[in-house]
């Protein structure tokens, strides 16, 4: 399996880090792209122009909460993510605000990187940056107690803490200081966690 990515990406990290959960990462090549390059093949792979992309011998896959659904097919199903009943959904909505909160932060990154200096919005930093502050708020406290398999909102939420450690849209130990032992005891046990930060 061939994964289109970029090393900063959180979105790509995800695939990565869940891959090393699930032991699956032998079996994939990271391949870096570059999605403002007109010409690079991720405009092919998908025409959204978007990352991650997984190319199977069958199959190509895009985006990252797709990709993360089949690896855990792959592996054998109900390890990232409950297969049904009410704790499947409480996983899935998890997942789906750190997703949004990692756009938010992707957002905040692309107007002050792609507008000329002096013209960045200042309305569209702070609404997205309100986004990720809510987000945080609104995380409880609690121990990291899942070992080297987390689910798919532990991943989400680990890579969204590291990418705003990378990019710093906002302090997150300011928004969310019930966070700091969770993420260091992740960081701890989950495979993979340290070759997949973040880099530039």
């Amino acid at each position: 399996m061939i994964l289109y990515t970029a090393t900063a990406s959180p979105f790509g990290r995800k695939v990565k880090l869940a891959a090393h959960c699930l032991g699956l990462i032998d079996s994939i090549t990271p391949r870096l792209t570059n999605t403002n390059d007109p010409d690079d093949e991720i405009r092919t792979l998908n025409p959204l122009g978007k990352i991650p992309a997984l190319v199977t011998d069958d199959i190509t896959l895009y985006d990252s909460r797709v990709i993360l659904e089949y690896l855990d097919s792959l592996a054998g199903g109900g390890r990232l993510l409950p297969a049904s009943g009410a704790a499947r959904f409480e996983v899935l909505t998890r997942a789906a605000k750190m997703d949004g909160m990692m756009e938010a932060a992707l957002l905040v990154v692309y107007e002050s990187r792609f507008r000329p200096e002096g013209m960045q919005v200042d309305s569209v930093l702070a609404t997205q940056r309100g986004k990720i502050i809510r987000g945080l708020e609104s995380i409880g406290a609690a121990d990291y107690g899942n070992g080297a398999m987390p689910d798919l909102g532990e991943i989400g939420l680990a890579c969204l803490l590291d990418y705003l450690d990378f990019r710093k849209q906002v302090e997150w130990r300011d928004h969310a200081p019930q966070l700091v032992s969770w993420m260091a005891d992740f960081a701890a046990a989950v495979p993979g966690y340290e070759i997949t930060l973040p880099a530039d």
